[in-house]
């Protein structure tokens, strides 16, 4: 019979700073579009500062020593990077055209690509369950995304239609990252961020018009913000949190971040979603607990609930929150 291993009061603290760094990745959007910067200079300095401020925190932790790493393994996290930083670009390119609120909700689609994506690559087994999660989740993009007739004519905003694609994009990008990070096995997730974020400066350098940065003045404190809060103390928040909680708390309280970024767009920037769109809001979050909790349509026998055990620290599986 398992037995949890974890202290008294361990689960609480991780609830405590997976809560916590989902309020920061909500705010994220806030340091995005106050920096002024294009999204391809935002993240190419959020991988600057993020590459010192984590790469420092990791020495300082001896987190260096035993790595872990082969050169598989390195490849695999790089390969992954080149997805993950792209994924941010698309993100906050889709605030432009949508609004903090819609790219959000839309970008927190992820589990199900990657689900999708197993099933394709690995030929995972797509239950007639995981595909009504699909159906649910697909019919609440549809009311979030809150498209109209004109807009699909081409006689309405075509700018949110971009906006729309660019957090669906992103979404996918970071489902790819997601399938591929988790084959890298042994290594703490401190890492395998570290060499991502130092790909993404060089791999997004020639994307990068550094003159446009002239004259920002105190807007950089933005920029310093996304690579210090937003990257090394979030990360360094989520990868605790996941060693010291069950599953089911990780996907629940994956749902802190598009809420706090919507309380945020509508406090900073007045923005708010429709009566429509606010429908499609609970079917999302319905379908993402139900494909990250294996619910089930049909009524179960009660079963005595099973204990999960402690998360590794060396590899932590992103299911429900993952890296922003």
């Amino acid at each position: 019979m398992s037995t949890d291993t974890r202290a008294p009061g361990t689960e609480k603290k991780g609830a405590i700073e997976l809560t916590l760094a989902m309020v920061l990745s909500g705010t994220l959007g806030v340091f995005v579009i106050e920096s002024g910067a294009s999204p391809f200079n935002v993240v190419f300095f959020r991988c600057l500062f993020g590459t010192a401020a984590l790469g420092l925190y990791c020495l300082v932790r001896g987190f260096f020593k035993n790595h872990g790493f082969t050169a598989k393994k390195l490849g695999l996290a790089a390969l992954g990077g080149v997805f993950i930083v792209f994924n941010w670009a698309f993100l906050f390119e889709s605030y432009e055209g949508t609004s903090i609120s819609v790219a959000t909700v839309v970008y927190h689609t992820q589990p199900f690509y990657v689900v999708l994506l197993g099933a394709l690559l690995f030929r995972d087994k797509l239950t007639a369950t995981k595909f009504g999660w699909l159906a649910v989740a697909f019919i609440g993009l549809i009311l979030v995304a809150g498209v109209s007739a004109s807009d699909l004519t081409g006689s309405g905003d075509s700018s949110y239609l971009t906006g729309l694609g660019y957090a669906l994009l992103a979404a996918v990008f970071y489902a790819i990252s997601t399938v591929i990070t988790k084959r890298v096995t042994g290594v703490r997730p401190h890492l395998v961020a570290l060499v991502q974020l130092v790909l993404g400066i060089f791999l997004l350098l020639p994307f990068t018009s550094l003159g446009e940065m002239k004259g920002m003045g105190s807007d950089w404190g933005w920029l310093v913000g996304l690579g210090l809060i937003h990257t090394c103390v979030m990360y360094v928040l989520m990868y605790s949190a996941y060693q010291k909680l069950p599953t089911p708390k990780i996907a629940v309280l994956a749902f802190v971040y598009p809420a706090m970024a919507m309380l945020m767009d509508w406090a900073v920037y007045g923005h708010s979603v429709s009566l429509l769109q606010a429908l499609g809001i609970p079917l999302i979050v319905a379908a993402s607990l139900g494909i990250n909790l294996g619910w089930s349509f049909k009524r179960q026998a009660a079963k005595a609930p099973a204990v999960p055990a402690a998360a590794d620290d060396t590899n932590v599986e992103i299911t429900a929150g993952g890296t922003r």
